[in-house]
């Protein structure tokens, strides 16, 4: 199942690339000097970059109800023969309650890290919301552990959307951010094309997140989910001050 999701995704988008290539007619020009994105390194820099933050967020939007139901509708419960067995949580939390929250705090502030962005620049500001999300993504699993293997989930309801409310506002922050970063990377012919192709590629993290986030509850390690996204935003921190922070950085915070 993992190995058919990764496959089929990538697989999609070349399709697509590869038939708008071949559209003949008097749009075919335009879509040739479109497609010299590809040939850009900062094309693909960015594209992983905007994964990290407006695929994150998207991804979150659907993953967090799926979280609450399933890791807090049920709890573990000790029969008197130490058989441990899960079953539903009568005082669960409800997610139709709750999970607006997180999105509703990311696009609220997304704003915000594009004001801050013109202020610093637009890849410091991608780098602090990268360690955030490492050190958030991290502990939100440790926290989904604990609950889910607790007789009292509730218990830890708090300090995780608390941390997934944490997660959220890095994500649009970093939105802004690296919205910005496109807009001074790349020159006014460009500029759209990225713009397109980063948003259309980094919109699969609202297929990808729920669905590694499902099959790692089913498997009762919804924790790994977490740690895993921990290790691709420890990924962007490497990319992001590669081309954009250290020393001889291609463009230097952009």
């Amino acid at each position: 199942m993992w190995l058919n999701m990764w496959i089929a995704l990538p697989l999609t988008i070349l399709l697509t690339v590869f038939a708008l290539r071949m559209i003949p007619g008097d749009i075919k020009p335009n879509i040739q000097k479109q497609f010299a994105i590809f040939s850009n390194k900062h094309t693909w820099s960015m594209t992983v970059l905007y994964i990290l933050t407006f695929g994150s967020f998207i991804g979150f939007s659907a993953a967090l109800p799926l979280s609450i139901n399933v890791i807090f509708g049920n709890m573990m419960e000790v029969a008197a023969d130490g058989t441990i067995t899960r079953v539903a949580n009568p005082d669960a939390p409800s997610a139709l309650t709750w999970a607006w929250i997180g999105p509703f705090v990311g696009a609220l502030i997304r704003p915000i890290g594009g004001w801050i962005s013109d202020k610093v620049g637009g890849s410091i500001v991608t780098q602090i919301i990268s360690v955030i999300m490492v050190v958030a993504s991290t502990l939100t699993g440790y926290v989904m552990m604990l609950a889910y293997n607790s007789s009292d989930p509730n218990s830890y309801f708090a300090i995780f959307m608390i941390l997934f409310v944490v997660l959220f506002a890095a994500s649009g922050i970093g939105n802004g951010s690296t919205f910005r970063s496109i807009g001074v990377i790349f020159d006014a012919q460009q500029k759209g094309p990225v713009l397109g192709w980063t948003s259309a590629v980094a919109a699969y993290g609202a297929f990808i997140a729920p669905r590694v986030m499902g099959e790692q509850i089913q498997a009762g390690t919804p924790e790994m989910a977490m740690y895993g996204f921990a290790i691709f935003y420890a990924l962007c921190l490497v990319i992001n001050w590669w081309f954009y922070l250290r020393k001889n950085a291609y463009v230097k915070n952009p």
